[in-house]
């Protein structure tokens, strides 16, 4: 069975018999379409016969098509490219014949535009249905889609077709989509925060779990090749023993706007993340939780927490538009945590320091110091990193699909960042040190 472009088939296997063996990563599929392009050109075989696959991870380099290719090249290229594109899976070639019908449920999130986009450019995905209780956004991002809108979740929930489920409502409709959504059997993606309250996010934990549904959320700061080398560091030890983190997540929101009202673009009216009674939280923990997640995701469980937590502005009322966050870890490590909408840069994102060893990240770049580490003397940043993995949606999709050994997200693990945001909070309202509630 052909499972290429019109030929490329025929060639890779007489070429190369066992190229069906190889992996059908994303990365090999870009490099392989972007050679067979090349050499269509060459040949005046027009490449658009092939699929996308430039566009299958989102942050791919576009890729450039190179009409002059030597013969000897043309052979070359053919060979290698015809043994990774026989290698691929021949749903990559059926843009035509989706295999994985998803709906959305909510789209408010400020994410939400993105998440289409990354989907849409998944030859194999089929977004059927978008529920939305606000049935002018429902219809504009179905419109996107190519799907129907629908102000009923029934169309939703007790559709067989629709195997997952991608959660962009507001917060404070989280528990009543992911129990419904766990119940119905689907898959689900849920925006951050999983909930408001530590109490209601562990629920809903309990709820995917006894479902035995596949789950994870927007936490894409674990992607960053500079966090993961981080995370092997601090289990080789090469930081000796660890004494402090520090994490920063700010940008400009309030000072440029971002979620002040847009009565008139109703799709891309943030207004209600401003809003503490359907967000849950304001900047704080808005920003907070990523660089949460890449705390405990290095640290593990939170100990107790406090914060100062202020208005800035007022642009957004008694919404908070930044703070500073005091965490005491199980295993004895302290750290660090600040997030907010009113900064107009930021240079620094995580610190952490041990007996041994020291790193930062600043302005993107990683410098590492470990007296352990041979060549980490913190002087250059450090560029011998391990490959990004798929965006958190990516991942999702594609263990949807079947694909083992995705990093999902637990819906314990999101649970947890939600009571130890929740703790922070309410140590800046007590003035005291608050241990996390547990599930």
């Amino acid at each position: 069975m052909r499972t290429g472009p019109p030929g490329s088939g025929l060639l890779a296997h007489s070429l190369f018999p066992a190229a069906s063996a190889r992996r059908d990563t994303a990365k090999d599929l870009r490099e392989a379409w972007s050679s067979v392009r090349r050499l269509l050109t060459s040949a005046a075989v027009p490449a658009s016969r092939g699929p996308d696959l430039d566009s299958i991870e989102t942050n791919s380099k576009d890729i450039t098509v190179n009409s002059q290719l030597p013969r000897r090249d043309f052979l070359k290229t053919t060979a290698v490219a015809g043994a990774a594109l026989a290698a691929a899976p021949a749903r990559l070639f059926a843009a035509d014949a989706p295999q994985l019908t998803l709906a959305f449920l909510g789209c408010a999130h400020i994410h939400t535009p993105s998440f289409i986009d990354l989907l849409k450019r998944r030859p194999e995905v089929r977004v059927k249905t978008v529920w939305d209780h606000d049935a002018t956004r429902a219809g504009q991002r179905a419109a996107q889609l190519g799907a129907q809108a629908t102000t009923n979740l029934k169309d939703v929930l007790d559709d067989p077709e629709v195997k997952a489920v991608v959660i962009c409502s507001e917060t404070n409709r989280h528990p009543a989509l992911i129990a419904g959504a766990a119940r119905a059997k689907k898959h689900l993606f849920a925006e951050k925060p999983l909930g408001i309250t530590g109490k209601e996010s562990y629920a809903m934990a309990a709820e995917i779990e006894k479902a035995g549904r596949l789950f994870t959320t927007g936490y894409f700061m674990r992607t960053d090749p500079k966090h993961l080398f981080l995370k092997e560091q601090i289990a080789s030890g090469a930081f000796g023993k660890l004494t402090r983190l520090s994490a920063w997540n700010v940008h400009s929101g309030s000072l440029g706007g971002w979620f002040d009202d847009k009565p008139d673009d109703i799709a891309n009216n943030w207004r209600w993340m401003a809003d503490p009674k359907q967000s849950g939280v304001g900047a704080f923990g808005d920003l907070g939780t990523h660089s949460l997640d890449i705390l405990m995701w290095l640290m593990g469980d939170v100990e107790s927490a406090t914060a100062d937590i202020k208005v800035v502005t007022g642009r957004y009322g008694d919404c908070d538009e930044m703070g500073q966050g005091l965490i005491r870890f199980e295993n004895g490590v302290n750290a660090t945590l600040t997030a907010g909408w009113v900064d107009i840069a930021n240079p620094i994102t995580l610190l952490i320091a041990g007996t041994e060893g020291q790193a930062w990240i600043l302005n993107d770049q990683l410098y590492f110091l470990s007296r352990k580490v041979d060549g980490a003397n913190g002087k250059e940043p450090w560029t011998k990193l391990p490959a990004a993995p798929p965006l958190p949606l990516n991942q999702f999709v594609n263990a949807v699909e079947g694909q083992t050994g995705q990093p999902l997200v637990t819906p314990h693990e999101a649970a947890a960042r939600v009571a130890a945001m929740e703790a922070m909070y309410k140590g800046c309202q007590e003035s005291k040190w608050v241990k996390p509630v547990h599930g």
